[in-house]
């Protein structure tokens, strides 16, 4: 099963809301997924991202690709820094 850490959208139409989920490549979108680990909210100022550090490094441990979007995202974040500092601890 290859395992994918993506959007799912949210909210009303014109005003956007994205949970990070983990899900298989296979499901839809905004369907049905294994693990909530965060959130994006791309209309407040300054722009909103909650992501749960723990849960994303254990995912990407496990295989999970993330998306282009999702990947800046922890990029951002510091998350894929702590992801390389825990395989070099291994």
């Amino acid at each position: 099963m290859a395992v994918k850490i993506r959007l799912k959208r949210m909210g009303s139409n014109k005003k956007p809301f994205y949970r990070i989920v983990v899900a298989d490549s296979r499901a839809p979108r905004d369907g049905k997924f294994i693990e909530e680990i965060g959130f994006y909210n791309p209309i407040s100022q300054p722009k909103q991202v909650k992501i749960n550090d723990e849960k994303a490094v254990k995912w990407l441990g496990c295989g999970a690709q993330p998306t282009d979007t999702v990947k800046t995202l922890l990029v951002n974040n510091g998350v894929m820094e702590k992801f390389e500092a825990s395989k070099q601890a291994k």
